[in-house]
């Protein structure tokens, strides 16, 4: 099972790394693997894209502690813009607490937590996940 395109929004590259491995290596992703290193590069981007008529990746990694904008002010921003395709965010953190779960559910594009570091398993569990939602 396969998605056409995901988005990894992290500052650590040894986890953006590793997850772009994980991705390609077990062919999870059909068209592209997009990187931005914060929440503000990744809302310049993705509101670009919607106004210029492309779809919006079918799943983002999101990480919450990035510097210039973190997960939850992107989110904050994000999920207030007029999607065609509405993509299915997965909160990727080295820690996380019930608070933080709590939050996230407040946001209906959230669909899940998931510890770092990312392996095969939590992948192919959010492509299914992903897919069930549609």
């Amino acid at each position: 099972m396969k998605v056409d395109t995901v988005c990894i929004i992290d500052d650590d590259p040894i986890c953006v790394y590793g997850t772009k491995i994980l991705l390609n290596h077990n062919n999870l992703v059909s068209a592209n693997i997009m990187v931005f290193e914060d929440g503000f590069e990744a809302l310049t981007n993705l509101s670009s894209f919607l106004k210029n008529g492309q779809r919006m990746p079918d799943i983002i990694l999101l990480d919450l502690n990035m510097p210039i904008m973190n997960g939850w002010e992107f989110l904050d921003k994000f999920h207030k813009l007029t999607f065609v395709n509405k993509p299915q965010v997965f909160i990727v953190s080295s820690h996380f607490d019930q608070a933080e779960i709590d939050k996230g559910k407040s946001y209906p594009l959230v669909r899940d937590f998931i510890s770092k570091p990312l392996i095969t398993k939590n992948l192919n569990e959010i492509i299914v996940m992903s897919k069930q939602a549609v």
